[in-house]
């Protein structure tokens, strides 16, 4: 990119910003037509300035639907177990579950491996999506042994899981291992979520844990990468005192 241009796209994306933080800009950005005329570039210019925005977490895009400004991350927590609608709720955001599809099959060989079970092992598989503020956040494929919660298909899964498990069957895990990294979006983890394939997002997988080693339920969370914030508080070691 040459010189002038690349200072072009900065100077876009510097403007933009202000606008964001002072509050000029809220919702919905104008189209990238009508940016692009406002500050006399190409659309592939606007767009350098957009994506840097998104990449910085200050905007993000929705499918056919245009650009907008990002409302405040949701903090998070891995090391600890409150439910996402009780963290949601506690920070003062209004938070909904929507179950897509659920259903009872067997394990097969990739979820096998997975929890430690044989590939006919029936298993739960539920797909739901999870919402912010009215905005779809979180696409969530929850794998459950069917033997450790018999009849949960049965209940409405619109809500808190962990609450339903206690609640129903008395069920609780006793402890899981969590793992996330960056990841990309196809199609059908995507359209949920009103993005386009490709889209990065946060890729969270949990492992939970029942009787030991048995492993009672598999959780894949897709987040849009603009809406979580994972913040972890730990402690440093008292400090040793040298003896004389």
């Amino acid at each position: 990119m040459p010189a002038d241009q690349s200072r072009h796209y900065l100077r876009i994306r510097d403007q933009l910003a202000l606008e964001i933080a002072e509050g000029t800009l809220t919702l919905k950005l104008p189209s990238e037509r009508e940016l692009a005329e406002r500050f006399r570039c190409t659309r592939i210019t606007l767009r350098e300035a957009l994506q840097q925005l998104e990449t910085e977490g200050r905007v993000y895009r929705e499918n056919r639907r245009g650009w907008f400004v990002s409302p405040p991350r949701i903090l998070y927590n891995p090391t600890r177990t409150t439910g996402f609608m009780d963290y949601v709720a506690g920070q003062g955001r209004v938070p909904r579950t929507e179950t897509l599809h659920a259903e009872r099959r067997p394990a097969g060989a990739w979820l096998a491996r997975r929890m430690g079970l044989a590939e006919t092992d029936e298993v739960f598989l539920v797909h739901r999506r999870r919402w912010i503020d009215q905005r779809p956040v979180m696409l969530e494929v929850i794998a459950l042994d069917a033997d450790w919660c018999p009849g949960l298909l049965e209940l409405n899964l619109d809500t808190s899981l962990g609450d339903l498990l206690q609640k129903e069957f008395g069920l609780a895990p006793s402890r899981c291992r969590l793992a996330m990294h960056p990841t990309a979006l196809d199609r059908a983890q995507a359209e949920p979520l009103q993005l386009a394939p490709g889209s990065p997002a946060l890729y969270l997988e949990r492992q939970s844990f029942a009787e030991g080693e048995r492993i009672v339920e598999f959780d894949q969370e897709f987040w849009r990468p603009d809406a979580l914030e994972v913040v972890i508080e730990a402690s440093y070691p008292e400090p040793v005192t040298k003896r004389n």
